[in-house]
Parts: C-alpha cells; structure tokens; sequence
C-alpha cells in the first residue's frame, strides 16, 4: 500500500487507477471533478461543501447530514424531507430554536433523549462502548467530545474560564493540537466516570439557558487567552447552537452506531 500524507497533488490527474478500497483523510478536493466513476460501497463522512454536483446511476444513495437544498433532478426535495423528519419526530422542530423560550423548550428535549440513549448503551458489555464502528466515535468517545463542546462554547465562550477543559476532554481530531487544549484519545474512562462530568457540563448549559434573555442571545461575547474557540468576537447565538446542533447530530450518530453494537453483542 503507497502512503500519501502531506503532498500537494492538486492539479494531478488519476485515469484508468485502481483505487478500490483506498482511504482520504483530511483531504482537499475542493472543485475535484470525478468522471465514469464506480462508487459502489463508498463511504464519505464528515464532508462539508457547496454546490457539490453529482450525476450518474445509483440503485441507492444515502444521504446523511445537514443540507439546505437538495436538488434531485431538478427538484429541490430538502423541504420534503425536513418536514417528513419532523412528522416522524416532533419534538425534532423544538431543536431549532430561534429566541430565548426556544432554548429553554429545547434544552430538555436534549436531556429526555440523551437519559434514552444512555439507558440503551449500559444495556451493552463495557468493551463495546469503547468499540468504534466504521472509524466514527466510540459511545465514551461522543460522551467526551460532547464535554468538550460545552467547555469550548459555553464554560470558555460565554462564562469566560480561562480554564474550562478535562483531561477526558475530547477535541475533534482534525482541529489539530491547540495550546492548553487536552487531547488523549488512548483514554479509556469508564462510562461512569465521563457521564459524570456530562451531567456536571449539562447543569451548566441548563443554568445558562435558565437565565437566557432575547437580548442576551442576540448579542455578542469575547473570548481572550489561548484554547479553543481561539480569542475573537463570537455572537452568542452562535455559541449556543452550537451546544444544541452537537447535542442533537452526535446523539443521532449513537443511536445509529449502538444499533449495531447490539447486533454484535
């Protein structure tokens, strides 16, 4: 297997290569054009773009993530499918709010879902929930990214802690090495133990969001020192869907996970 890591191949063209079982990551293919291509089985996670263009013939094409327009031959569908989703999932509309009431009927969405999807996991062997599947987050893992989110956007952004981060705290790899910011990815807490600093972490952003205002959320907060978010302006709204929007994705992406981590158990 030939090892790629850190080459600027951009310009490259790859014609009539067999790259069947390959892996990209941390990849730039911003205006990649990829022509008579066989994806079958391919799998692409955490992507992000704009007017990303594909054509072609799929018996099946899953789509998972947040899209603001989804054309399918012409026709934009995201509408349609936001509105099945939240028909399947009422309380799903609640995890978007918009002013200060909002956040204070969604927060304890957050938590009934989350008590589900923990009560779900403890039903597991200990070792699975250090297990990843397909490479993505372990459930201990998404438990201590999640800790991680609210020391970054809420204990750093909007309390002003300069000291905010766990040892068990768990930045997003590809945010790289951040001065004062831990990051031990060998760590294997027990579930216990990450889920109590969770609990400690969601009493904070519920005490914020007890005595959120409107004015409040609409304005801004500044954060200074070394960490993650690094020093600058931020709307406050901003950091507080932030809370809301990991909290609901990475909830998704356990329960989607532990359905199979049953299947082995």
């Amino acid at each position: 297997m030939v090892e790629h890591t850190g080459q600027d191949l951009s310009g490259s063209r790859f014609e009539g290569v067999d790259l069947r079982r390959a892996r990209f990551d941390d990849v730039d293919l911003a205006d990649a054009w990829l022509r008579n291509v066989h994806l079958t089985g391919a799998h692409i996670r955490g992507a992000w773009g704009d007017e990303v263009e594909i054509d072609g013939s799929f018996d099946t094409l899953l789509v998972n993530g947040e899209v603001e327009r989804l054309l399918v031959n012409g026709v934009d569908v995201a509408p349609f499918v936001e509105a099945e989703l939240d028909r399947r999932d009422p309380d799903r509309r609640k995890l978007r709010p918009t002013d200060a009431d909002g956040y204070r009927e969604a927060w304890p969405v957050v938590l009934r879902g989350w008590a589900g999807t923990v009560e779900r996991a403890r039903r597991l062997p200990p070792d699975l929930l250090h297990e990843r599947v397909d490479d993505e987050y372990s459930f201990v893992e998404t438990l201590r990214h999640l800790v991680f989110a609210t020391d970054a956007w809420v204990r750093r952004a909007l309390l002003g802690d300069a000291a905010p981060y766990d040892p068990l705290d768990l930045p997003h790899s590809e945010m790289g090495r951040v001065p004062g910011v831990p990051y031990d990815p060998d760590a294997r807490p027990t579930l216990d133990e990450v889920l109590a600093l969770r609990e400690h972490r969601m009493a904070i952003v519920g005490e914020v969001i007890d005595r959120l205002t409107d004015d409040y959320l609409d304005g801004q907060t500044v954060v200074t020192g070394p960490g993650y978010p690094e020093a600058g302006t931020y709307d406050v709204r901003r950091c507080l869907r932030a809370i809301v929007n990991e909290e609901r994705a990475h909830r998704g992406f356990a329960e989607r996970d532990l359905a199979i981590l049953e299947s082995r158990a």
